[in-house]
C-alpha cells in the first residue's frame, strides 16, 4: 500500500511524540512518512510475528494493545511484556535477524510497519532519527531491568503495585486517565509477566480493594490511593 493512500501519516499522527519521529523537522517527518511501509490491522488474539520468524521490520503500535511471549522449556507460555499505542514491537529480532518471541494482539489493534533496512538507511542520513531510535532502545533496556528487579527483590503485592503504577503512567502519557483503566490482559497473563501464580494475583487484587487502594470491577480498575500503592514498593522483601 502506498503511504500517500493512507488517511493518517506520521506527520499528522497524535502519537508521533511517543514513537520514533519526536523532535524531527517537517521535512524529516515527510521522509519518515515515506519510510513506513504499510499499516496492518489485527484482530484480538491474532499473531503479529512468531519466534523464529525472519526479522524484517519494526512495528509501531498505533492503536490497541499487545503482549509478547516466549515458550518455556516445560511448554508453558511466559509473558515477557505488554505494549501499547506509541511503543515499538520487533526490537528482539535485530541481533539475530530472527524474532525471539511471539507478539499477540490483546484487542483489535493497528500497527505501522517500518522496514528495518529503510530505517537503517534513513538513520544514517537523519542524525536526529538515529538519536531517537537509540533512545527507544535504551528505554526498552531500562524497562527490562525494571522487570528483573521486580522478579528478584519484591514480594507479590509490591510486584503488582509496581505493574499497575507503570501501566497508569504509560496510559497517562497517552492522554488517558491516570487513575482509571481497563486491563487488556487477564490476571493469568499478569501473573505470567510478574512471576506469580493466578491465585496470588487474584488475592493481591482483593487485598488492594479491601485496603482501599483500588476499586476492582472485573477488568475495570480505579486507583483510589496511589500513595498507598507506592508505599508497598518500599516494603522489605519477604
Amino acid at each position: 500500500m502506498k503511504l500517500e493512500a493512507m488517511k493518517v501519516a506520521c506527520s499528522s499522527c497524535s502519537l508521533r511524540e511517543l514513537c520514533l519521529p519526536v523532535g524531527l523537522s517537517d521535512s524529516d517527518l515527510e521522509r519518515i512518512d515515506q519510510m513506513v511501509g504499510s499499516r496492518r490491522t489485527l484482530k484480538r488474539a491474532e499473531v503479529l510475528f512468531r519466534a523464529g520468524d525472519r526479522f524484517e521490520s519494526l512495528f509501531a503500535v498505533r492503536t490497541g494493545f499487545f503482549k509478547t511471549r516466549v515458550s518455556a522449556e516445560d511448554g508453558r507460555d511466559q509473558v515477557t511484556g505488554f505494549q501499547m499505542a506509541g511503543e515499538l514491537l520487533g526490537l528482539d529480532g535485530i541481533s539475530t535477524e530472527r524474532h525471539s518471541c511471539d507478539a499477540v494482539a490483546l484487542e483489535d489493534s493497528q500497527v505501522c510497519q517500518i522496514p528495518y533496512s529503510r530505517l537503517e538507511e534513513l538513520s544514517r542520513e537523519v542524525s536526529d532519527l538515529q538519536h531517537q531510535f537509540h533512545r527507544v532502545m535504551s528505554r526498552e533496556i531500562v524497562r527490562d531491568h525494571g522487570v528483573m528487579l521486580l522478579l528478584g527483590s519484591m514480594r507479590a503485592e509490591a510486584r503488582l503495585s509496581a505493574f499497575l503504577l507503570n501501566l497508569t503512567q504509560r496510559l497517562q502519557a497517552r492522554g488517558f486517565s491516570g487513575s482509571s483503566l481497563v486491563l487488556r490482559m487477564t490476571r493469568e497473563e499478569i501473573g505470567s509477566y510478574l512471576g506469580l501464580k493466578l491465585e496470588t494475583v487474584s488475592r493481591a487484587f482483593s487485598h488492594f480493594q479491601d485496603d482501599g487502594l483500588l476499586e476492582v470491577k472485573q477488568r475495570d480498575i480505579r486507583v483510589l490511593d496511589e500513595s498507598g500503592l507506592r508505599r508497598l514498593l518500599n516494603e522489605t522483601p519477604c
